[in-house]
């Protein structure tokens, strides 16, 4: 898995200018989930509720799919991330005039994520499709790498300032987040303009359906989405990290952003090493064993009673998050054509979300009924067996070497 070092992306202006919007803006999402997990969980004392605050998020990306990813391929990708940043601000505006008005019932607070959820449903496919038109092919893997550690040093800095904020003052915390909002976005201004994508289907029904349509029929591509959404589904416990923190660890707001930033800390570790040595062969074996080593560190992280061994299991988590994240991404980018980029990605999209939010939800959900430990274990062991599952159900991932073949195919 090792190889020579790869030239920086960041050296290409354009990139640097994506890759700081990158951290701005997933660095404000990050404290305003620290901020809203902890606020939702102090008000009810409910983990449901936990598992509905990403439902909410998640549900815009599934019912808009067909929507977002034609806009994403038929409009400027940098005035769509221009409206949606317009978008989030009103949302996370919401949150504040919210909290400065001393609401205590969570109704108005999930109407605010709602709004916050439709705006990333169309961010992410056309953030994602502009991606490429950034860097030369041949340093894209290595782009998505610093693009996926921009996020994950936002996951580690973001919780932490959070959680410290919010033991100050629950309205700090959510004007930080609006002034890192409005910082991605002038980063998001600087971009090169963008032209207007050539779209040739059209916008007849199949046209808007060209994207699941694409995905289905390359079973590489919809192995590697469907893997990873299936892993984190199962593995994923960030929703339940508030409950954990209280009432397993006895700890505090700073404790849970330690937590929260702690598989961040693993991601952005393997994402620095993945740039300078990206993967060039066995790239979908590399992606099976990460997603295998993610679940079995949330089985460890669920099993845990202390903080440091936490901590620790939740490194293993990032890093190997990271693993599948990279190939994944440059997978789906390199073996899509770019006139159906903005509707794969808006698939991909609901895979993530699914992932994250949804798993949030089915997290929540579990330990309502099981309780928070056996939730978080059985999740964990869950999402290793989905690796060795998918190995199995779609050999095409096993044959995937170098990253950058399936660019040659198109």
């Amino acid at each position: 898995m090792t190889a020579s070092p790869a030239p920086s992306p960041l050296r290409h202006r354009p990139f640097a200018l994506f890759w700081s919007m990158r951290v701005a803006g997933a660095f404000a999402n990050q404290v305003t989930s620290v901020a809203v997990g902890w606020q939702v969980y102090d008000l009810t004392r409910d983990p449901f509720d936990l598992g509905l605050v990403g439902l909410i998020q998640f549900l815009p990306a599934v019912l808009l799919v067909l929507v977002t990813g034609a806009v994403a391929d038929r409009y400027p990708r940098k005035a769509i991330i221009l409206t949606c940043n317009a978008v989030y601000f009103a949302g996370s505006l919401g949150l504040l005039l919210l909290t400065l008005a001393g609401n205590r019932e969570v109704g108005p607070i999930f109407l605010a994520l709602g709004v916050i959820g439709m705006a990333r449903a169309f961010n992410i496919p056309a953030t994602t499709s502009l991606l490429p038109s950034l860097v030369p092919t041949a340093i894209l893997a290595a782009a998505f790498a610093w693009s996926s550690s921009a996020w994950q040093i936002a996951t580690v800095l973001g919780p932490m300032t959070g959680g410290l904020l919010y033991d100050l003052s629950a309205a700090g915390a959510f004007a930080a987040a609006i002034v890192l909002n409005l910082l991605a976005t002038g980063f998001a201004a600087a971009l090169p303009a963008t032209p207007r994508i050539a779209h040739p289907d059209g916008t007849s029904w199949n046209a808007l359906l060209g994207g699941i349509r694409y995905v289905w029929t390359r079973k590489a591509v919809l192995g590697a989405i469907s893997l990873d959404m299936l892993a984190v589904l199962m593995g994923g416990a960030v929703a339940l990290l508030p409950a954990v923190a209280r009432d397993i660890l006895d700890a505090g707001p700073t404790e849970l952003g330690l937590l929260r930033a702690a598989s961040g800390v693993g991601a952005i570790l393997m994402a620095l090493y993945l740039a300078r040595h990206p993967i060039r062969d066995r790239a979908g074996w590399a992606m099976l064993g990460g997603v295998a080593a993610f679940g079995l560190g949330n089985a460890l992280f669920g099993w845990s009673s202390w903080l440091w061994l936490s901590v620790l299991a939740l490194l293993l988590v990032g890093a190997g998050d990271m693993v599948s994240v990279v190939v994944r991404q440059t997978v789906v980018q390199l073996w899509t054509p770019d006139r159906l980029r903005g509707r794969v990605n808006a698939v991909n999209a609901v895979f993530i979300g699914a992932s994250n939010e949804l798993g949030e939800f089915r997290a929540g959900t579990m330990a309502a009924w099981l309780g928070i430990v056996p939730a978080i274990v059985l999740g964990g062991i869950g999402a290793a067996g989905i690796s060795v599952l998918w190995g199995w159900i779609f050999p095409d991932l096993r044959r995937i070497r170098r990253l950058d073949e399936g660019a040659a195919r198109l």
